[in-house]
């Protein structure tokens, strides 16, 4: 009866994965015929337990939805996974997510056989978080859903938008994908007013419901929307903006780019000992702070701004490295 029972269960965590088994593939997972492959799923299905069946080359077996919830059933590495996900999300961007983060991580942890329990215990007591304290940028719930479900169906998306200078002012837009980054997240839609693609911090958005008609799907900006968010925050700080030669190859410029430097597009070969590149910063100053990352000789010579910036950062470090008492 043990066996039996071990096995249930065993078969009970493969329908839960989200796929579709053949009778004789989970005859092999578990070691048995696949007669008693089927005899074990009905007696699952006499315990309460929906598994669907379809006929055919294609057809298997696999969990369906329930009128109630079933047995987690969870490896090792599955269920460290959940515990760092769900310490991570205790401390995550979303308003309102901490107390029910450490409240499903705290019931976990009281299943938890010993031997998992203490490496889950080990990971909260030797991890620091760098996540910045306040909920400054921190976003509700409910907002997250309603722009996911507008996504989703494809509805039109009404919301007022608050600028970076604190101004207030009502989009209408075809919402398309939600990124998150780090702390933030980020909502990218079609500007119907502006008639382009637009990217809005979703902390900045207060939705208008009900959502509007539908709209026939456009072309995405570009295939990888986490880079062109990135880009897109970058460019938005980016206030300054000067073109550097670098006298180095142009795949050792490219490693050294400084972050937040804006799109790697704007580095151009110009021989196999030198490039352009095209940087973006909030100041001249800080762009002059950048370069000697580049750990190169550079020419600034195409920006007289930035070239007084570097001037002026030079003179300084040739004053702190004088010795003391020689003067100015």
């Amino acid at each position: 009866m043990l066996e039996t029972s071990a096995r249930l269960l065993r078969l009970l965590s493969l329908l839960q994965s989200p796929r579709e088994w053949t009778g004789p593939e989970l005859a092999d997972r578990l070691g048995v015929t696949p007669r008693t492959v089927r005899n074990d799923v009905d007696r699952l299905r006499r315990l309460g337990y929906p598994v669907n069946a379809t006929r055919g080359p294609v057809g298997g077996y696999r969990l369906g939805a329930g009128s109630s919830l079933p047995p987690l059933l969870l490896d090792d590495d599955e269920a460290i996974a959940v515990a760092v996900g769900l310490r991570t999300a205790a401390g995550a961007s979303v308003a309102g997510i901490e107390e029910s983060s450490l409240s499903a991580l705290t019931k976990l942890e009281q299943v938890l056989p010993p031997r998992l329990r203490r490496r889950v215990a080990a990971l909260g007591a030797y991890t620091v978080s760098s996540a910045p304290p306040g909920d400054r940028d921190r976003v509700a719930p409910d907002v997250l859903t309603v722009l996911a479900a507008a996504c989703r169906d494809r509805e039109r998306l009404r919301f007022d938008y608050r600028t970076h200078e604190g101004s207030v002012g009502r989009r209408d837009t075809e919402p398309y994908r939600l990124v998150n980054r780090g702390r933030r997240w980020y909502l990218i839609a079609w500007d119907t007013g502006r008639e382009d693609w637009r990217t809005f911090r979703v902390d900045r958005i207060t939705p208008r419901v009900p959502t509007g008609p539908r709209f026939a799907p456009r072309e995405l900006p570009e295939e990888d929307l986490a880079g062109y968010v990135q880009r897109g925050v970058h460019r938005a700080y980016a206030r300054f903006e000067a073109r550097v030669i670098v006298h180095a190859p142009t795949a050792v410029v490219a490693e050294r780019l400084p972050p937040g430097s804006i799109a790697l597009e704007t580095l151009e070969s110009l021989d196999e000992n030198s490039c352009a590149v095209t940087l973006g910063a909030d100041s001249a100053r800080t762009m002059a702070q950048w370069l000697p990352h580049f750990d190169a000789d550079f020419d600034t010579s195409a920006s007289p701004e930035l070239t007084a910036a570097c001037q002026e950062l030079a003179a300084r470090c040739n004053r702190a490295a004088r010795p003391p008492g020689t003067g100015a």
